[in-house]
C-alpha cells in the first residue's frame, strides 16, 4: 500500500447518504401514514486531466475512495500515489471528481482513449469495445493462503452486522475485506453503495490508500466479501485488489466461474448460515 494524493474540497456539503421521506404502509390490514429512511444516490462524474472518462449513479459517500478504487479497476493506475491530485466539487447535480495522473499514467489513458476511438461504422469499434470489457486481468499469486469454513461463517456475520446503510435502507449493497489470521480473522471494513460494484471499486480504494485499518492489510492474505451476485466485473476486480477468495451472499454467472478459476481466485457463494457453495480453486477452503 502507499500514500494518497493531495486532495482538495471546494467546500460545497457531499449530500448525505440518506434522506427521511413519508409514505404510507399497511400494517394488519390497515393503511396509515408514515416515514423511513431511503437511500440517496447521485451522479458522481470521473474527470483525468480535466477530461470526464466516466458518470456512475452512486452513494454519496467515501469518495475519495471511490475514485481511487475505480481508477485501479479500470486499469487506469495501479497505485494510489499516481494520482498526484483530486478535488471533489459537489454541485445540486451531482459530484465531480478531477484527478491529475503522475505523466506515465496520464499518456497511457491518452494513448487508450485515442485506441477506442475507432472508425465508425465498420465493426471494428464493436470488436474493440468487447475486448475492453474482457480485457486480462494478471493471475492471482498461488500461495499457501486457505480459509476454514468457520472463518467464512465468521466473515457473513461479521458483515451484516456492519452494513448500517442497508439496515437503515434496505436499499443498498455492500463489499467487505476479510483479513484473516492464524484461527479467526475480520472484516477491516465494510463499504456500502446502491451499485454493487461501485460498493466493491470503494473498498478498493480504501485497500490501495491504506489508511486506517487499511495500513499494512495484505490483500493476498484475505478474502472479498460481497452482498451481491459475483459477475464478471466482481471477479476482475478482486483480481485487481489481488485477493485470492471472493465470497458472496448470491449466487455467481458462468462467466465469473471460468473467469475466477482461470485468474487462480477461489469463488464461494451462496453463503447463507453454515452452508455455502465452492465453485473454484477448493483446496483453499479447509475444514
Amino acid at each position: 500500500m502507499d500514500k494518497s494524493c493531495s486532495l482538495e474540497r471546494d467546500g460545497a456539503d457531499i449530500p448525505p447518504a440518506t434522506s427521511e421521506v413519508g409514505n404510507i404502509i399497511r400494517r394488519q390490514g390497515r393503511l396509515k401514514a408514515s416515514h423511513r429512511q431511503v437511500a440517496e444516490e447521485v451522479p458522481v462524474a470521473f474527470s483525468y486531466g480535466g477530461t470526464t472518462h466516466a458518470v456512475m449513479m452512486a452513494s454519496p459517500q467515501d469518495i475519495e475512495d471511490f475514485a481511487v478504487g475505480f481508477s485501479l479497476c479500470e486499469g487506469i493506475i495501479a497505485q494510489a500515489s499516481e494520482i498526484e491530485a483530486m478535488a471533489i466539487q459537489s454541485f445540486p447535480a451531482g459530484i465531480d471528481v478531477q484527478m491529475q495522473l503522475s505523466d506515465q499514467q496520464r499518456d497511457a489513458l491518452t494513448a487508450r482513449r485515442r485506441h477506442m476511438a475507432g472508425p465508425v461504422g465498420c465493426g471494428l469499434c464493436g470488436i474493440e469495445s468487447i475486448t475492453e470489457a474482457v480485457r486480462e486481468f494478471p493471475l492471482v499469486e498461488n500461495s499457501n493462503f486457505t480459509l476454514r469454513s468457520e472463518q467464512i461463517v465468521q466473515a457473513a456475520e461479521q458483515m451484516w452486522n456492519l452494513q448500517l446503510l442497508h439496515r437503515a435502507t434496505g436499499a443498498v449493497h455492500a463489499a467487505g475485506f476479510y483479513q484473516a489470521h492464524q484461527s479467526d480473522g475480520e472484516i477491516l471494513a465494510v463499504r456500502e453503495d446502491v451499485g454493487r460494484h461501485n460498493a466493491l471499486d470503494k473498498l478498493a480504494g480504501f485497500l490501495l490508500r491504506g489508511k486506517g485499518k487499511a495500513e499494512g492489510a495484505d490483500t493476498t492474505r484475505g478474502a472479498i466479501m460481497v452482498t451481491s451476485r459475483v459477475s464478471l466485473e466482481m471477479v476482475q476486480k478482486t483480481a485487481a485488489i489481488r485477493s485470492p477468495v471472493i465470497l458472496a451472499i448470491s449466487a455467481p454467472t458462468a462467466l465469473a466461474i471460468r473467469t475466477a478459476e482461470a485468474l487462480n481466485i477461489t469463488l464461494v457463494a451462496l453463503v447463507r448460515g453454515a452452508e455455502f457453495d465452492v465453485y473454484t480453486h477448493p483446496d483453499r477452503i479447509v475444514e
